[in-house]
């Protein structure tokens, strides 16, 4: 017997903590002690809120943290540098993420250089700021992407209708007004992990943070009209895509209810690893695909089972059918208990790895606690999957692979002519 588990190999959780400030400004402070650099992830509600507001709510991403009423964009840079520091901005499909690595002595210089890029923003005029390259037509990716969410979960959302494409580039007045709309504390996520005292680091963030004000911002992603994706087949059609691609929408169940974990494993035996069966299959058996993956997405529209392929051109309808086929084995036998095996260490490994840097896991807690999960849930993790019997893995197939549960999209260059 193996007593090696994965549940022994997980890291004790880092002390944290936690707390909202007057401003709404939810923050968390993870220890990391003798840690030489301080990480602050500032993660803000940012999910598009209409189509009018598309433009600037790129240009204000963009713009923030780049210059101050006080600093312009080198004396930002020179500020930063000053301190060791490197900041950068994400934006998501719901988040904009603003992240701050800094040598630990510089944390409270960090901190005061983040509130006034937060505070007393500024943004270029149009004469003056790079000419914004107009809206551009949307790749096959995202026509395909777009198809899929639609079809599955019905419309229209946010995540399945275009932005505003026309009208002259906003003013910075627009860009003013939304940096006060989206830029605030509440309803905002700070995570600082670093080798400070956690009482002293939130002391210092309220020093600092404290007078940020404002919020909720309301941009959030609202539930998709339908709770579960509806099955079928569509195919989209493009001369110029250069490759077939394939995405699929099915049930599944979000973290961290009960059978995710089960879930979880059972799409890894499908495709979420190198030695899946839907890697050996298309890739290495028939090679079709160049790329397979398969994971639970969730954000607060939805949660679906999605399997993507890449494959070449005038392969689309082949794969959705290989991939069809594959999802009945699974779901009606199940998977191996050597199959279950190799996929719990798989995804207990990786759940250590996703912590393998610091920056690493200061983004991973910070988005963890966006999502209304428990700061330390990936630390607990691999300890929920080694409790996960095989019989309830095979009853999370066959509740959630079905391919009559599930939607194949595929865009390919043209129709596949039969022989």
């Amino acid at each position: 017997m193996n007593t090696l588990t994965p549940a022994l190999l997980t890291p004790a959780p880092r002390e944290a903590l936690r707390r909202t400030l007057a401003n709404g400004l939810d923050t968390v402070v993870v220890a990391a002690p003798g840690a030489p650099l301080a990480e602050l992830r500032l993660v803000l509600p940012y999910a598009r809120a209409d189509r009018a507001s598309v433009r600037p709510q790129e240009l204000v991403a963009a713009g923030l943290g780049t210059a101050t009423a006080g600093r312009d964009r080198q004396a930002v840079a020179d500020r930063a540098a000053d301190l060791g520091a490197e900041v950068s901005t994400v934006v998501t499909a719901e988040h904009l993420v603003l992240s701050v690595s800094v040598l630990a002595h510089g944390l409270p210089g960090a901190l005061r250089l983040l509130a006034d890029l937060l505070v007393h923003p500024v943004y270029e005029p149009a004469g003056t700021a790079p000419a914004p390259a107009g809206p551009a037509a949307p790749g096959p990716r995202t026509r395909l992407r777009r198809a899929q969410l639609r079809h599955a979960f019905g419309g229209p959302h946010p995540l399945t209708e275009e932005g505003d494409a026309g009208g002259p580039a906003p003013g910075t007045d627009a860009l003013y007004a939304f940096h006060r709309r989206a830029v605030v504390p509440r309803g905002a996520v700070l995570l600082v992990l670093g080798g400070a005292d956690p009482d002293r680091v939130l002391a210092l963030v309220r020093a600092e943070l404290g007078g940020w004000a404002g919020g909720p911002s309301g941009l959030v992603l609202p539930p998709f009209p339908r709770a579960e994706p509806e099955p079928g087949r569509i195919a989209l059609h493009d001369p110029a895509a250069g490759q077939a691609l394939l995405l699929t929408a099915g049930p599944a169940v979000p973290a961290p209810e009960p059978g995710h974990a089960a879930l979880h494993l059972a799409q890894l035996v499908l495709a979420g690893h190198a030695s899946s069966r839907l890697t050996r299959h298309l890739r290495e058996r028939h090679g079709l695909v160049y790329a397979v993956d398969a994971r639970v997405r969730q954000n607060r529209a939805g949660c679906w089972l999605e399997i993507d392929c890449v494959g070449a051109p005038g392969t689309g309808d082949r794969i959705a059918r290989e991939v069809a086929d594959c999802l009945g084995a699974l779901a009606e036998s199940g998977p191996t208990p050597e199959e279950t095996r190799r996929v719990r260490r798989y995804a207990a490994g990786f759940a250590r790895f996703a912590l393998a840097t610091r920056a690493e896991e200061a983004s991973a807690l910070a988005g963890f606690v966006a999502a209304g999960l428990p700061v330390d849930w990936l630390a607990h993790w691999p300890a929920a999957l080694a409790e996960v019997t095989d019989a309830q893995v095979a009853a999370a197939a066959a509740r959630f692979l079905p391919p009559g549960r599930t939607l194949l999209a595929t865009l390919d260059t043209a129709p596949a002519q039969e022989a």
